[in-house]
């Protein structure tokens, strides 16, 4: 483990104190734990676009034309 200084705003801070008791859990682990959900995530964001990249792209004017044109907005 590598030991670290966060500076977290006072009633993020509290919450999360509280978050820990009521799980029984450190702060560390749920701050490990959230970066490790967070990181996931971007990993499936970049998988995601590797698999769509190749596919033909809109343009934003297009698309709000194309959901008005079907009644989506």
């Amino acid at each position: 483990m590598k030991r670290t200084t966060v500076y977290l705003n006072e009633s993020l801070h509290h919450a999360l104190q509280l978050k820990a008791i009521e799980s029984h859990h450190s702060v560390s682990e749920l701050i490990n734990d959230a970066i490790r959900f967070i990181l996931a995530e971007d990993s499936l964001d970049i998988e995601a676009y590797h698999k769509r990249k190749n596919e033909p792209s809109i343009s934003f004017e297009n698309a709000l034309k194309k959901l008005k044109k079907n009644g989506k907005i």
